[in-house]
């Protein structure tokens, strides 16, 4: 879940959020809600709109091959794809929202994120078409599907999986005598050992607000008991005065101080550190499993068999669930308002056919699909492979901050982990900017 985008635009995320959840009152109560059904009609002419958060150079021809594929298939239908980023796609969708613009197809992550859409009515019931007993629904990864369900129904065709883990220049490791570490202390320790050779430990770009959050996420998975943090994703219900959250917090300033740059990070780019970890330049860095063949291959300095990876390894005396992993599925939903269901629908499964899809987990594109199968040897990169097997055994994912809470509570997270990392912030503030934004969409 990548962003490359001010925090100006993030901060309007919270508008955006508000926006598709109150579905602009009055424009919601004139939509219906609508129900694909398995017989749906096909009818293969006119135009299919679809935003994509395919926009970075790297995966952007995926889709545009997908499209003129299908229109060859297909010689009457005509795709037209609007790419964006993962942060640009929040602006692109606040500005279709505000103006009832939405495309037949668009990308949604989960959470509150993609209940917002459900709320306002602009997700089509696809629980007659990939939900329980369906051919379709039975392609997928259960997971996957599941965490597109709200309120008992399907409302969203998982593409992807996703989640978090350390990405280590294996060379480095060995040049220093240095393993995996198993607990947060060890790789607090092992940073020491690595400055000292002269290297960055971990690149770490906080420019975009989101890169810290993901350390913060994980952190609170193993340091907040998981019934806790479910609680605490709803207003209504959240109180936020386990201790573990501030607990979480210092542990980021302590990795803060033992293996970054330190409080300049707020003006790198996660781009620019990233880039500083396949260039060799840093031992580290806190990466997606979407992110592993972009950040180690033929034509970076980082080759792919000098690449290696580990979650992030829990800290002593956690009392949240050590076997979590900070991820989730990203994907697609169908626009309420489209006069294209069947041909949406059709062009849905085209997408997430096992050979498409095993074209989506291999090399350049390195996205696991979510599709059973599709990730092999054979046709995905070695890191992929195990990248999925670490993530299917995971008893809980744990999900992206930002997404899972609604937009203030999201928003607040976000400024409040960019100033804790600048130093204008401590735990105890962070904590209670969050509990006062929850407390105030409690209203809603």
């Amino acid at each position: 879940m990548k962003r490359i985008v001010k925090l100006a635009v993030i901060m309007s995320m919270a508008v955006s959020g508000l926006a598709i959840a109150a579905g602009q009152a009055s424009a919601a109560m004139s939509r219906k809600a609508v129900v694909a059904l398995p017989d749906e009609a096909v009818v293969y002419s006119g135009t299919l709109s679809l935003l994509t958060k395919f926009g970075h150079q790297q995966l952007s021809p995926y889709f545009v091959n997908l499209g003129k594929a299908y229109e060859k298939l297909h010689p009457g239908v005509r795709v037209v794809l609007d790419q964006q980023t993962d942060d640009s796609v929040k602006d692109e969708t606040k500005t279709l929202v505000a103006s009832n613009s939405l495309p037949d197809i668009y990308f949604s992550w989960t959470g509150a994120w993609g209940g917002n859409f459900v709320r306002g009515n602009r997700a089509v019931d696809l629980t007659k078409v990939i939900g329980p007993g369906t051919a379709w629904g039975a392609t997928f990864t259960p997971a996957a599907i599941q965490a597109f369900i709200w309120h008992g129904k399907n409302y969203g065709m998982p593409l992807y999986l996703d989640a978090k883990f350390m990405g280590y220049n294996k060379p480095v490791f060995a040049k220093l005598g240095i393993k995996v570490p198993s607990t947060f202390e060890e790789l607090l320790s092992d940073c020491g050992v690595i400055r000292k050779s002269g290297m960055t430990p971990i690149s770490l770009g906080n420019k975009e607000a989101w890169p810290a959050l993901h350390y913060i996420g994980q952190l609170l998975a193993y340091d907040v008991p998981q019934a806790t943090l479910e609680k605490d994703f709803d207003p209504k219900t959240a109180s936020y005065s386990d201790p573990g959250y501030v607990q979480a917090l210092q542990q980021f300033k302590d990795l803060e101080a033992s293996c970054t740059d330190g409080g300049g990070m707020n003006g790198v780019s996660y781009e620019t550190a990233i880039e500083a970890f396949s260039n060799t330049q840093s031992a580290m860095y806190y990466q997606e499993i979407i992110e592993f063949d972009g950040s180690a291959n033929d034509q970076t300095p980082l080759k792919r068999n000098d690449f290696g990876f580990f979650v992030l390894p829990p800290p002593a005396g956690g009392k949240g669930n050590l076997a979590a992993i900070e991820g989730a599925p990203e994907g697609y939903m169908i626009n309420t308002t489209t006069r294209h269901i069947g041909l949406a629908l059709d062009f849905l499964k085209f997408v997430t056919s096992v050979p498409n899809a095993k074209t989506l987990s291999a090399p350049p594109y390195g996205q696991p699909s979510a599709v059973l199968g599709a990730v092999t040897p054979a046709t995905s990169s070695p890191a992929v492979v195990a990248g999925v097997v670490d993530l299917n055994h995971s008893p809980f994912l744990m999900p992206w901050l930002d997404t899972a809470n609604t937009p203030r509570v999201a928003a607040a997270w976000l400024d409040g982990i960019q100033a804790l990392a600048g130093g204008t912030m401590t735990p105890e503030q962070v904590v209670q900017g969050v509990a006062a934004a929850a407390k105030a969409d409690s209203r809603y």
